[in-house]
């Protein structure tokens, strides 16, 4: 039998001819990490206790699109980096008009309720927390949001996306209704003459 040394040196051999064991993702230079929230959990074992660490992150280009990410591992380095891939994986596109959102929202996830409203151009982003971090990665500059449910971070940034995929442009809707969409000056209303 060979020693250790030479069987994972023959293991890694047979690992490249079949090709990489694991497919790395590239990270996507035009997307920004936000990371929201860091837990730690203790296991209590026979020397003592070990910790273990969760992450949940927001990645987001700043034009529309979003994605949020859960990792866990014994390291926090690598937990974010487990997160970062997920959020990568699972980006959404959101419907932004003008730096704000077209119409009123509200986006539920287990016990977290978030309300989100248009603002007028420069309102700025009246939210905070989790709900914070989605709206800046998505890039909506001038919005109000509330939280009306539970305060943990990750049933928040789950009821904001929630709440983002529900927001549908005029003409969207006008698509789905199979209308054509027209412009403001022709849906105003009709004068009405008096004789």
């Amino acid at each position: 039998m060979a020693p250790p040394k030479e069987r994972d040196k023959e293991k890694g051999n047979r690992r490249n001819a079949r090709g990489p064991a694991q497919q790395t993702v590239e990270p996507k230079s035009d997307l920004t990490d936000k990371v929201v929230f860091i837990n730690r959990c203790a296991k209590v074992v026979k020397g003592g206790r070990r910790f273990s660490f969760s992450a949940l992150i927001v990645s987001g280009n700043r034009k529309g699109r979003v994605g949020v990410g859960f990792g866990k591992a014994n390291e926090v380095s690598e937990a974010i980096r487990k997160a970062t891939d997920a959020a990568h994986k699972r980006l959404l596109t959101i419907s932004i008009t003008e730096n704000t959102i077209p119409h009123e929202a509200i986006g539920e996830f287990d016990g977290g309720r978030v309300l989100l409203r248009p603002a007028s151009p420069g309102t700025g982003i009246i939210a905070g927390g989790g709900v914070r971090a989605v709206i800046e990665a998505v890039g909506i500059r001038d919005i109000l949001a509330k939280s009306l449910g539970s305060s943990n971070p990750a049933n928040v940034v789950k009821a904001t996306l929630s709440a983002l995929s529900l927001l549908r442009k005029r003409e969207q809707i006008y698509k789905i209704r199979g209308k054509n969409y027209q412009n403001k000056e022709t849906l105003s209303a009709p004068t009405v003459t008096l004789q």
